[in-house]
């Protein structure tokens, strides 16, 4: 049995899903809803449930604040919106799901049907991580927004010197000396990043093109870049790298 809490700042909304579940999805037991986000936060810390059904926009705090403040979920989430322009490649990028009232039923079902589906907690987050940066740049087109336990800091381009993949983690150095470890590994970020300013030079590398001081020559070669450091060019991708620069 599915243990889920719906989540609209409108009370007959609620109403109205809890009787489709009911009549169309046995599997799924409500157990609790709410209007607000304080009442979700409040809810979430006496009841444990494993879907959790969040209307996008509410009144003061809406559902990608509400979600950045609870991260790490240990539940499914299914986006409810009235808003077409959520619908966006954003969600296709995740595995999360997402219904536009009016709720059409085959859609619910579908939506049940995928959350049996889901994979691990881990990846949950991730992809919710995921979405929100895709959401966020949108919102914030010469900006990165990354998240991390203590919040989400947001960095316009130009101070993203480097980013270097450590495991499952990317390494961002920054202009102004500092450094940021975020979960997610480093092809991740480079499809968020702009590829005509961030250069993918290795496996390991991916660079900010006007934070490159010289190249010295080499079997592949390395960069020096303006915050001091240096960055190897593999061989596979020195030819790439070079036309860049019509050289």
């Amino acid at each position: 049995m599915i243990k889920a809490i719906i989540v609209d700042d409108e009370p007959r909304n609620n109403t109205i899903l809890r009787k489709m579940l009911e009549g169309f999805c046995p599997d799924v037991t409500v157990v609790a809803d709410a209007t607000k986000a304080a009442d979700v936060k409040q809810l979430l810390q006496t009841t444990d449930i494993d879907l959790l059904f969040l209307d996008i926009e509410m009144p003061g705090q809406n559902a990608f604040s509400l979600l950045d403040e609870i991260m790490p979920v240990k539940f499914n989430i299914i986006f409810v919106t009235a808003f077409d322009n959520y619908a966006t490649k954003a969600f296709r990028y995740n595995a999360i799901d997402y219904l536009l009232k009016p709720v059409n039923i085959d859609e619910l079902q579908l939506a049940i049907k995928k959350v049996s589906q889901t994979p691990d907690l881990d990846t949950i987050n991730h992809q919710l991580q995921s979405l929100i940066q895709q959401l966020s740049r949108q919102q914030n087109p010469g900006k990165l927004v990354l998240q991390t336990q203590e919040g989400m800091f947001f960095f316009n381009y130009e101070e993203i010197v480097l980013c270097a993949a450590e495991g499952s983690y990317t390494r961002f150095d920054l202009l102004n000396g500092k450094s940021i470890l975020v979960s997610g590994n480093l092809k991740k970020f480079e499809a968020m990043l702009p590829s005509a300013v961030f250069i993918r030079i290795h496996d390991s590398f991916l660079v900010n093109s006007t934070h490159i001081r010289k190249y010295n020559n080499g079997k592949g070669g390395y960069v020096e870049l303006s915050n001091g450091k240096t960055a190897e060019v593999s061989v596979r991708r020195k030819s790439d790298f070079l036309s860049r620069f019509r050289i």
